[in-house]
């Protein structure tokens, strides 16, 4: 039987998604408790890896099992033997056909950030900050220019293991909501540190260092050393995967009523 499950997790304390020897990864948690509640190994197949330090919303994950149980048992058994920043949040049963990577039409990440001149503390590692104030109309500019299909060398990580540096990037939106400001992207597929590395583009326009046109010039140059640093990974959240409504996978999950932009926003476009 093929299972699909809807995970939650905060990304601090992992080393990213991918299993490592180490063990110190979001998968390597999640297959040892999958693994003790069927009683035999499981391997899980996810819809978008993460990065060490970034949050997952919604991930979703597929496995094979020889085990009949019913969801919701999937669910409160798996959770017994997890940590607690780590979650089940749905299961169904899913067509051997289905899998979790392939279906997926798109992915959605956000970021979250705190401008302030004193840095985070209570949501440390679940933000990132900001001192200097940001210019919204400036940022919403230089972000335009990535919408489309493109080649994103300049923004990817050599480390980057994808085939193509061609993404198809639908949409980026740019919210504030009181001290914290929130960027939405929705893409077909992301390149390693893709996001990381727009976001310090971004913030670099947004601060004045560079012009909304110093965008184009990035994207252009497809040379990683041209654009900006890599921002921190402590504001990032993976939402989810996106599928062909038929499948009936959840898509809205109680943590994305936790992220600032749940309500109305100042600004939104």
């Amino acid at each position: 039987m093929r299972v699909a499950l809807g995970l939650c997790f905060r990304g601090t304390r992992y080393l990213g998604w991918q299993s490592q020897p180490g063990g110190r990864t979001v998968q390597d948690a999640l297959e040892a408790a999958l693994s003790r509640f069927a009683g035999h190994a499981v391997r899980t197949v996810c819809a978008g890896r993460t990065d060490t330090g970034v949050h997952g919303i919604n991930q979703v994950v597929h496995l094979d099992t020889s085990l009949r149980r019913e969801p919701f048992s999937w669910v409160r058994g798996t959770n017994t033997y997890l940590p607690p920043d780590i979650a089940v949040q749905w299961c169904r049963p899913m067509p051997e056909g289905f899998h979790a990577r392939n279906a997926a039409r798109g992915r959605r990440y956000a970021y979250v950030l705190l401008e302030s001149p004193v840095r985070p503390a209570l949501e440390a590692g679940q933000c990132g900050w900001v001192f200097r104030p940001l210019d919204a109309p400036a940022m919403r500019q230089a972000a335009a220019v990535l919408i489309g299909e493109h080649d994103f060398t300049s923004f990817r990580s050599s480390e980057c293991q994808a085939a193509s540096p061609v993404k198809t990037l639908r949409e980026i939106t740019i919210s504030r909501h009181g001290a914290y400001w929130r960027f939405d992207f929705e893409g077909s597929a992301f390149l390693h540190h893709m996001i990381r590395n727009i976001m310090g583009c971004l913030l670099a326009v947004g601060t004045g260092t560079r012009s909304p046109g110093w965008m184009q010039t990035v994207l252009q140059a497809r040379d990683r050393r041209v654009a900006a640093p890599t921002f921190a990974p402590d504001g990032l959240y993976f939402l989810g995967p996106r599928y062909d409504a038929e499948l009936g996978l959840p898509t809205d999950v109680p943590a994305l009523q936790w992220l600032p932009g749940a309500g109305p926003a100042e600004g939104r476009h």
